[in-house]
């Protein structure tokens, strides 16, 4: 790369070669649709006013650290995959393959990849590209319809709920009621007409089980807004199984982004949930579980009164994916199936679910003294390790010093670090306090304090902020780097009232250095963004009655 301002052309284009490598030797393993998880990390930080393009000017040495960021690394591969799927696979590949042969043993700059894929395409390459890597953000596609035309309207989407200023050149893919009745074209302005009947889709309209979505695939980087209308017709598709796993994720990560912002109803994002029922594709049920998790964390603060029916709808929901899965691996089940049997453990552990935490610590229990035993493989350590904390308290320490038991005797980096991801999930304060103090040991390694801190339960984040601000001072000498600004994201981010960020704010007024002051803005605007939130969920006032229903249908 010629500068720094180039850096997504490594790192962005490396992760997304490292999907397309593994799509090609093993295609069982649905990778593509796994990809959409580093979207979606990509998409979470460039929503918000603080973020940055994916070309992004460096003028001190200091800033470089924060850029080997979501932004270069995952929506860097995602427009890479956006502009692939556009131009074709196969001209796109020999376009780059002509791109590397004349760039090879030199440095190169985003403009010369752009020449060498317009050259091969005869596509407008410069001209789609320029609004997706020379300014920050990515839009939203607001979609009705009427009088047998889709109105489509672009904005810029931001996570706070306002509007931004940007547009784009958007590559367009819908399909309608089925995945053989495809169109495709390029949105330029900000809003436009897409008539049915002129694109041979007027009698698809009139099905009665008649559905469109936008994204197919979600191979693009942009969300879609659907009309109610549209919103429910996608939920009959889901339903009845006529959307693919990518789409079906699509749809769900769409429609939580927009429930934050302020543009959706929990409740709405809630009956959304509720037809995933036969869901059976891991990448999607983890991320239910992610989404869950987060309303979950949001109802704490917004309304502590309902949490008890929301935790009851989202056990209900997922206890029948765990039972079906359970404890033991079939001899016959793919990595994807091992990867969720630990998700949903860990998930109803988190949410108090007591057949799985006693199951868990009867396991945990005979691990204990024989390291060997069947009963607890590495893939549901974890769920076991956080549901033994949930059996922890000030005066109950027991299954916390038989997890510090576990770190100490083993050797293994990957079973530390196991550990650490689940001390501090108990739901008792001062235990996680005391386990923030762990960190500051000799006996956790700097570059692993992070997993420990991810562990926090969503209770006790103002108990981590305190914590992070009686030890600034030795955590400023002690990490640097990317390090240092996972302290601040990790630990100010999941904040969620004004009073929180206007602490940040005057907390490091005084602390900011060049090499985290764009990490505290992001972290800070995001605990605004979910103060908003929690506002929003309070203003609900069906929302009580929804969760009641959703909780005891049956």
């Amino acid at each position: 790369m010629e500068w720094w301002t180039h850096l997504w052309l490594n790192e962005g284009f490396a992760t997304w070669v490292s999907y397309l490598a593994a799509d090609q030797f093993f295609p069982e393993w649905n990778v593509w649709t796994q990809f959409l998880e580093e979207s979606t990390v990509g998409f979470k930080l460039d929503a918000l006013a603080g973020s940055h393009p994916i070309e992004v000017d460096i003028n001190h040495v200091d800033e470089i650290d924060e850029i080997f960021d979501a932004i270069s690394y995952r929506k860097g591969a995602s427009v890479i995959r956006m502009l692939q799927n556009y131009l074709g696979a196969e001209v796109f590949q020999n376009s780059l393959a002509a791109y590397i042969k004349r760039f090879a043993y030199s440095n190169a700059k985003t403009e010369d990849l752009w020449a060498a894929l317009e050259e091969g395409s005869g596509e407008p390459v410069r001209t789609l590209m320029h609004s997706w890597t020379k300014q920050q953000g990515y839009p939203v596609i607001n979609v009705k319809l009427k009088d047998g035309k889709f109105q489509l309207e672009q904005t810029q989407f931001l996570s706070s709920g306002s509007t931004g200023v940007g547009q784009w050149v958007v590559p367009i893919t819908l399909c309608c009621c089925s995945y053989s009745r495809q169109a495709k074209f390029l949105f330029h302005g900000k809003q436009e007409d897409f008539d049915l009947s002129a694109s041979g889709f007027t009698d698809c309209q009139k099905k009665d089980g008649f559905w469109i979505k936008l994204n197919v695939n979600q191979t693009s980087f942009y969300r879609v807004s659907y009309d109610e209308e549209l919103a429910a017709r996608l939920r009959y598709a889901i339903e009845t199984n006529k959307l693919g796993a990518a789409d079906r994720y699509g749809v769900l990560d769409d429609a939580y982004a927009l429930c934050m912002a302020g543009k959706q109803k929990l409740v709405s994002l809630l009956h959304l949930i509720s037809v995933y029922k036969d869901e059976t594709e891991y990448t999607v049920l983890a991320h239910i579980i992610t989404t869950s998790l987060h309303i979950a964390e949001m109802m704490v603060i917004a309304a502590p009164e309902e949490l008890v029916h929301l935790k009851k709808f989202l056990i209900d929901f997922l206890e029948p994916f765990a039972l079906k899965l359970g404890w033991d691996a079939k001899s016959d089940e793919g990595h994807l199936n091992a990867l969720l049997r630990g998700t949903l453990l860990t998930a109803l552990a988190e949410l108090g679910h007591e057949a799985t935490i006693n199951e868990a610590v009867r396991r945990f229990n005979v691990f204990l003294e024989d390291r060997e035993t069947p009963l607890l493989p590495p893939d549901v350590r974890k769920a076991a390790y956080v549901a033994l904390m949930q059996t922890v308290s000030k005066s109950n320490k027991t299954g916390y010093e038989s997890l510090l038991r576990i770190y100490r005797e083993t050797d293994l980096s990957q079973e530390k670090v196991r550990v650490l991801g689940s001390l501090a999930s108990s739901p008792d304060h001062d235990v996680v306090r005391e386990v923030l103090n762990f960190i500051l040991s000799p006996e956790v390694r700097n570059q692993d304090a992070i997993f420990l801190l991810r562990g926090v339960s969503s209770g006790a984040h103002e108990v981590a902020w305190q914590w992070l601000k009686e030890n600034w001072d030795y955590i400023l000498g002690a990490y640097s780097g990317t390090l240092l600004t996972y302290f601040v994201n990790i630990t100010v981010s999941p904040l969620a009232t004004d009073e929180h960020g206007d602490e940040a704010e005057e907390f490091f007024k005084s602390r900011t250095k060049a090499n985290i002051a764009r990490t505290v803005r992001q972290s800070i605007e995001r605990v605004r963004i979910n103060a908003q939130w929690v506002k929003n969920i309070k203003a609900e006032a069906d929302l009580g009655n929804v969760l009641k229903k959703l909780a005891y249908k049956h």
